[in-house]
């Protein structure tokens, strides 16, 4: 197990978003979080990097207890986090958003380029020039150059057209073979099925379900009650 989430509970405000929610991804593991608007999935990636640190309960990260550790010191121990939105610097070439993460025991850009040859393509090119695909890309390729053993995703599959979406697919696939865990926030459940090898759905911040892709399409009442899609 890479990492365990434990009974947490984050607030915004006296606003109880999270209740008592507990996870575990196992390494090379891609669990999805799925749910309706507003039912705590972004909150849980935000628990875990520190950025709104849990009130109660615990997060451990490949043994260690990481609760509330700032967002830095998580990623300096093997956390990568790609945003909804993708968090790509606009005014920043290719090649300049990924030097901008680089340190000791880093990826070398040369290295990423191996794994993401369009990004040598697209490497002089404005991160505001890049298409929505070529974000979401750049944004993975960013993640990786810290070598993570974890990654947060936030709605990767969001805004991309079918064949590119293909793309983003195989690529994660790509890593998880290697070994990367990942714990994915979707909308796209098709998507999440595709990739994961557990689901969790979480409704107004607890979890309802949790299980095998193949346990919830056999569920379909599930997927309708908390998804408002069929499976």
């Amino acid at each position: 197990m890479i990492l365990r989430v434990d009974g947490i509970h984050t607030y915004y405000g006296l606003v109880h978003m999270l209740q008592g929610v507990s996870l575990e991804v196992d390494r090379g593991e891609i669990v999805a979080l799925l749910g309706r608007n507003g039912a705590g999935k972004t909150t849980v990636l935000k628990s875990i990097l520190g950025l709104v640190p849990p009130r109660a309960g615990t997060i451990v990260y490949q043994d260690e207890d990481i609760t509330g550790l700032a967002p830095y010191l998580a990623a300096r121990r093997g956390i990568a986090y790609v945003p909804a939105g993708r968090g790509i610097f606009s005014t920043l070439t290719a090649v300049e958003n990924l030097d901008i993460v680089r340190r000791g025991g880093a990826a070398t850009v040369d290295q990423v380029f191996e794994r993401f040859p369009k990004l040598r393509e697209l490497r002089a090119r404005l991160g505001r020039q890049l298409s929505g695909g070529e974000q979401q890309m750049l944004a993975i390729a960013r993640a990786i150059m810290t070598r993570p053993s974890l990654m947060l995703l936030d709605e990767p599959s969001q805004g991309l057209a079918p064949l590119v979406l293909d793309t983003i697919v195989d690529m994660l696939r790509s890593l998880k073979a290697e070994g990367l865990a990942m714990l994915l926030v979707e909308q796209n459940v098709d998507t999440a099925v595709a990739l994961a090898d557990r689901v969790i759905i979480l409704d107004q911040g607890a979890k309802v379900f949790e299980g095998t892709p193949a346990q919830l399409t056999a569920d379909e009442q599930i997927a309708i009650r908390y998804l408002g899609v069929g499976v």
